[in-house]
């Protein structure tokens, strides 16, 4: 053989090797980003696996995604206001979260028609994998959420709304009697399993969004639309009912405005109210800079200790501040008006990304829950579902260019 022979095979190895370590990481990123302390392995491996693939000469392809420019963009507003920062080790450094949100770029660059399988591959298997072990945990152990991944009960119910979601929106989608069922039934139980976690507004925000999907998918068709929300709003009625979870949360409501006529904010919904009403204030006096990026729990615990003569000081003894609970005061806060107008921003190259894909009902499903979320927490730095929806948008953007080239082939 000669030494262009030897030559052209050992490139044919090389390049075999290189691609079986991309779509080993693909996978890796997609079931294993559920394991917290997996992602410091996996993302790197993300970002190494796009270098050697030629990322970078194809980073423009990336930068045209509004959602791209979007995370950009906040990220910059954050790195700027870090010199009015928290000290390194002071705090528990959660916004670092929203910087983790730029690994849609190595995904999206290294996916292609031939890796789309293995992303999607690793995404369903890990899914599913993880609904298991939370279907044991609740009933074997009767436990909500997975201890074993550190994954609170809120988590957990995110992440079946989610499934939720696209499970209805494959429902609606579909021109299939079967695939409609198929549909409707993976969506009702993965709802009858998110009724019995405690999580209320995450599973009022997936009610809502469903019936968002409904909607508009049915929005020609009134008759159609009507005998579907009701069959869903029966549903949940009877979901409820079966639910001791549910009607013991619901129960909370009442005893949480029991003590808020008192005065007390040492409840779930008063420490919202307490925290909103400390954030706004903190964006109307610096509206313009907000205080420093990584500020926001400090600002709290310092400005409770005078704010309004002083109502709400004891309730870091209630619970210990982490986080403003709303994604807009949370980023006002750091980074004030600015910021806020970025993360509309970005919901709304969210929503673009999927339309784009030819997924628009989807996107409104998805981005709807994710700000209806949003609204009594800092949904943005829960670390697995905002990942998670951002893997499903990258595999629907590629999914939709193979479809596209099919047609045009």
């Amino acid at each position: 053989m000669g030494s262009g022979g030897v030559l052209a095979e050992s490139g044919q190895s090389s390049g075999g090797k290189r691609e079986w370590f991309i779509r080993l990481t693909l996978v890796a990123v997609c079931a294993g980003f559920w394991y917290g302390p997996l992602n410091a392995v996996s993302f790197p491996l993300l970002v190494i696996a796009c270098l050697i693939d030629g990322g970078l000469q194809r980073f423009g392809q990336a930068l045209k995604l509004p959602l791209v420019q979007a995370l950009l963009v906040l990220c910059v507003l954050l790195l700027i206001r870090l010199p009015w920062s928290e000290l390194p080790l002071d705090g528990r450094m959660k916004w670092l979260k929203y910087f983790m949100l730029l690994f849609i770029i190595p995904f999206y660059l290294l996916l292609n028609r031939q890796r789309l399988f293995w992303a999607l591959a690793g995404l369903v298997t890990g899914y599913f994998g993880v609904l298991a072990m939370g279907f044991y945990q609740w009933q074997v152990m009767g436990v909500q959420g997975i201890p074993w991944l550190n994954m609170s009960y809120l988590s957990f119910s995110a992440m079946l709304g989610v499934g939720v979601i696209v499970a209805a929106n494959f429902a609606c989608a579909s021109r299939s009697i079967a695939g409609q069922l198929a549909g409707a039934t993976v969506a009702l139980a993965l709802l009858f399993i998110q009724f019995h976690q405690s999580g209320r507004v995450l599973l009022l925000a997936t009610l809502i969004s469903v019936l968002l999907l409904i909607m508009l998918r049915y929005r020609h068709a009134l008759k159609n639309m009507l005998v579907i929300a009701l069959a869903v709003i029966t549903a949940a009625v009877v979901f409820a009912l079966s639910s001791p979870v549910f009607q013991e949360r619901l129960a909370l409501i009442n005893d949480d405005m029991a003590l808020l006529q008192q005065g007390q904010y040492n409840s779930s919904l008063g420490y919202r109210l307490a925290m909103w009403d400390v954030g706004v204030h903190a964006i109307a006096e610096r509206p313009w800079t907000g205080y420093g990026t990584g500020m926001a729990r400090r600002y709290f615990d310092q400005a409770i200790e005078t704010y309004k003569g002083g109502i709400y000081k004891d309730l870091p003894a209630f619970q210990p501040t982490s986080h403003f609970h709303n994604d807009w005061i949370e980023i006002g806060v750091h980074i004030g008006v600015p910021g806020m107008a970025v993360l509309l921003f970005l919901y709304w190259g969210w929503y673009r990304a999927f339309q784009s894909a030819r997924m628009a009902l989807l996107g409104a499903g998805l981005i709807g829950f994710l700000g209806l979320a949003g609204l009594t927490d800092t949904f943005l730095i829960f670390s697995r579902t905002p990942i998670l929806v951002l893997l499903i948008t990258g595999i629907a953007l590629h999914w939709s260019i193979a479809n596209r080239n099919d047609a045009a082939a």
